[in-house]
């Protein structure tokens, strides 16, 4: 059902060269907000896919047209990695909210710009770690969580899988100072979720290492990371890879495992390979029993959330500060890392 018209949006896109544009602008659209247009820079794969699920969002020549247009309110972008923070800038130097993909910049230097834009202008810079607020499953086990289902926190696992689909990847994605690397763009990701599950605001990264071990022609390109994160509350392990083998029914095998000092949670967010069918597979083990729970119903706040920040300016969706401490900790792993295999050196930006 779409919200009441007081509280409808509008919004734009600008930058469609990452597939998660598809959801960002979906899940607007679905709660009855309006985009206004769409723009992106050439001809990017993931063009065609955006244009046959939104036939009537009108593409525009000039991306200023939309960032400074009075009826929108939150500008989306899924542009290439390394361009994204600039465009957050101009947008929120414009008035406007930002909701962007992640990484949701690729440098240090990028992030103090954009936490110096924030604090000047007052606007939201939102990052969608999508393997939180995409995925049903991981509502479900912070609502249990929160409840005490298996009492405090100690660590999280997360384990970030995915398919490789070379023949889709554009020329930037094998371009370290493009893409930002595997612990900046999906390592995000379980940074995001460690702090969230474990409710720091504070972390270190003790070690990360990152390496490629089998695209030896694109040394730039890391398959492979990992890292070891700590806090006040908990601790945290993480393995990303690019080897998720073409017998999966999905792109990722993704998992996380949450320890409790009552029990344990463990997400299987993408398929079951034990055959249950479809995606949000969650086993809950406490003092009482081991039980399956499906998670498909749970919900994505994520988005009723990020609109009512906009129009309220609170921070229900995120905090500012969670989301720039993620990005900070996914840079700093990625400058630290000790590189291995194939994997060209390069310098931290």
């Amino acid at each position: 059902m779409a919200e009441p018209a007081r509280r409808q949006i509008g919004f734009a896109v600008v930058g469609v060269d990452h597939r998660h544009i598809y959801e960002m602008t979906g899940r607007l659209l679905e709660l009855g907000h309006v985009c206004t247009g769409w723009w992106t820079e050439g001809e990017p794969q993931p063009l065609a896919g955006f244009v046959k699920r939104y036939p009537d969002i009108p593409r525009v020549a000039d991306r200023r047209r939309l960032i400074e247009d009075p009826s929108v309110q939150l500008i989306l972008t899924a542009a290439i990695p390394a361009d994204r923070a600039a465009i957050a800038i101009e947008a929120m130097r414009a008035g406007k909210d930002v909701g962007t993909d992640k990484p949701g910049c690729t440098s240090a230097d990028q992030l103090a710009a954009l936490r110096r834009t924030v604090a000047e202008t007052g606007r939201i810079w939102s990052v969608n770690y999508s393997e939180r607020f995409e995925v049903p499953a991981v509502t479900r086990a912070m609502e249990l969580i929160a409840a005490g289902a298996i009492g405090q926190v100690v660590q999280t696992v997360g384990l970030g899988p995915h398919r490789l689909n070379r023949a889709l990847r554009p020329g930037w994605f094998w371009r370290h100072d493009r893409f930002g690397g595997i612990l900046c763009d999906i390592g995000c990701h379980q940074i995001d979720q460690f702090l969230a599950f474990t409710g720091a605001t504070q972390a270190e990264i003790i070690s990360a290492s990152v390496g490629n071990f089998a695209n030896p022609g694109d040394p730039e390109f890391a398959d492979f990371g990992e890292m070891l994160l700590r806090s006040d509350s908990g601790r945290g392990y993480v393995r990303v890879d690019w080897y998720t083998p073409d017998g999966l029914a999905n792109w990722g095998d993704g998992r996380l495992t949450v320890l409790g000092t009552e029990g344990y949670i463990e997400l299987r967010k993408f398929l079951d390979i034990a055959g249950r069918p479809g995606t949000d597979h969650l086993f809950l083990v406490d003092n009482q029993s081991t039980r399956y729970i499906d998670c498909s119903k749970a919900g994505l706040p994520y988005y009723p959330s990020l609109v009512a920040d906009i129009l309220d300016r609170t921070e229900t969706a995120m905090t500012q500060t969670h989301c720039f401490k993620v990005m900070e900790l996914a840079l700093r792993a990625e400058a630290t890392a000790t590189r291995l295999g194939n994997l060209k050196q390069v310098e931290a930006r």
